[in-house]
């Protein structure tokens, strides 16, 4: 699990990303991110919905890979971002982690959070 520095807290930090922050879509993953300056360390959360996976049990396994994949890159992160990754297939249950992990490592060059 990733650490409560990392984490957002509460849901208008998330409303804001929404409304405020730029996206970077695949197929499989949306990116929505925003500088934030006030912040020491980037800020992550994962979105999965009920509509892209019914089960609890499927989502979070959804949600735990993709922390896992966050836990191992914040130090390739460039700045103090705040950053939402939403989930948009279904097909990321069973998917092998290296292929989440390449897909995740093109999506935030694309979106040049990387060093």
């Amino acid at each position: 699990m990733i650490a409560k520095i990392f984490r957002f807290h509460g849901h208008n930090s998330l409303r804001y990303v929404y409304s405020k922050g730029q996206a970077v879509r695949s197929q499989l993953f949306t990116i929505k991110y925003v500088p934030n300056s006030r912040r020491t360390n980037p800020r992550f959360s994962v979105v999965v919905s009920k509509k892209v996976i019914k089960s609890a049990v499927g989502r979070n396994r959804i949600r735990r890979r993709l922390y896992e994949y966050l836990r191992t890159h914040t130090d390739s992160l460039k700045g103090t971002y705040d950053i939402v990754v939403i989930c948009t297939s279904s097909e990321l249950r069973t998917l092998p982690f290296e292929d989440i992990s390449t897909q995740l490592t093109q999506l935030f060059e694309k979106a040049s959070l990387y060093k």
